[in-house]
């Protein structure tokens, strides 16, 4: 039987204990697997691993021995009462529809589910008609399609995480959007050992403790410093960056970036915090706070000057000029701190 998305969600939380098999497919293999782990773990309970009532079989070992899917799936195994079984084959193909077919025609009730996972798969794959066309079994696409709150909501409870603020919520909605669905599900993980023991709501501010971070930390300083007319600490900061050996093209590299975020939040539409939290990866937290004064303090216009700035500099710096390199720099990001202290006074 074909499950559709919403049939597919509901069924990888509580699976058909009575089911022969389920084939997952789709293009992004880090997803099927996602989906694979929660049905397996909502089917076979904890303890399978060690309970040996899980069996994993290669694909490709199965071209050179079919009859080993019939074997795994009657063979009860050395704690049968222990609760139920599968055996998981990753990888299948088209190619192996004969031995899913053999193997489900002569399945019954009490052997180990057949679980299947695939790449894609067309609407006339072999392999979704053995799936598809068999009452006892299940065949479920997944698709790119984002985290739904469904989905998010799942993995926040699975992490312990209960209480979420809303200014919270809309940043982890974010980071979904963002990142792949491993990367989700391990920051949330992350998200969830950070608050261990910690009875208060998830703040912006935890998020973006543990959120993946876009600029280099040590880089952070001294863009924040110029962008906020700190003119005083840019001397300091550049000596300590030129000691840990940062070359002055990657900070100017960092430094248009960091002033390109400023501009597209700037002429965002919705005004800077929208441009913020629309971007990707999205700006968490205290950080985002800070570019968000930032971009209004500085403008539209006075920051497209400032990329202009950044962008001479960064051709003399690749130039066959002579001038030390780490001076061109720090003279620039003066420039732009007395360009930000002048639109602040007027």
């Amino acid at each position: 039987m074909k499950l559709g998305p919403r049939e597919a969600a509901g069924y990888f939380k509580r699976p058909d204990p009575k089911s022969a098999g389920i084939l997952i497919f789709g293009d992004d293999a880090m997803r099927v697997a996602l989906k694979r782990q929660d049905l397996l773990k909502a089917l076979l309970g904890p303890g399978a691993q060690d309970e040996m009532r899980l069996t994993r079989l290669a694909a490709g070992d199965l071209r050179g021995d079919p009859a080993a899917l019939l074997d795994a799936a009657k063979s009860a195994g050395f704690f049968a009462a222990a609760g139920p079984r599968a055996v998981f084959v990753d990888g299948a193909g088209d190619s192996l529809a004969p031995t899913f077919k053999a193997a489900l025609d002569d399945w019954q009730e009490g052997d180990a589910q057949i679980v299947v996972t695939a790449g894609r798969l067309t609407p006339k794959s072999a392999l979704r008609k053995v799936f598809e066309g068999d009452r006892r079994t299940y065949a479920a696409a997944i698709y790119d399609d984002p985290p739904t709150r469904e989905d998010i909501d799942a993995t926040l409870k699975e992490a312990g995480l209960g209480q979420i603020d809303r200014d919270a919520m809309a940043d982890i909605q974010a980071l979904a959007q963002a990142l792949d669905p491993g990367d989700f599900r391990q920051t949330i993980e992350k998200l969830g050992l950070y608050k261990r023991g910690d009875p208060t709501a998830v703040m912006p501010a935890d998020i973006a403790a543990i959120a993946p971070v876009t600029i280099e930390a040590e880089m952070d300083d001294i863009l924040h410093a110029t962008a906020e007319a700190n003119v005083g600490a840019i001397g300091p900061l550049m000596a300590r960056l030129g000691g840990q050996g940062v070359a002055p093209v990657t900070l100017c590299i960092m430094a248009m970036r960091h002033f390109r975020s400023l501009h597209a939040a700037a002429s965002h539409p919705g005004g800077p915090q929208a441009g913020l939290s629309a971007m990707r990866p999205p700006v968490f937290g205290p950080r985002r706070d800070r570019m968000q004064r930032q971009a209004q303090k500085w403008g539209m216009h006075q920051l497209e000057a400032a990329i202009s700035l950044l962008v001479e500099t960064d051709l003399t710096l690749r130039s066959s000029q002579q001038a030390p390199q780490l001076a061109l720099m720090e003279r620039a990001l003066i420039r732009l701190a007395m360009m930000a202290d002048r639109k602040g006074r007027t």
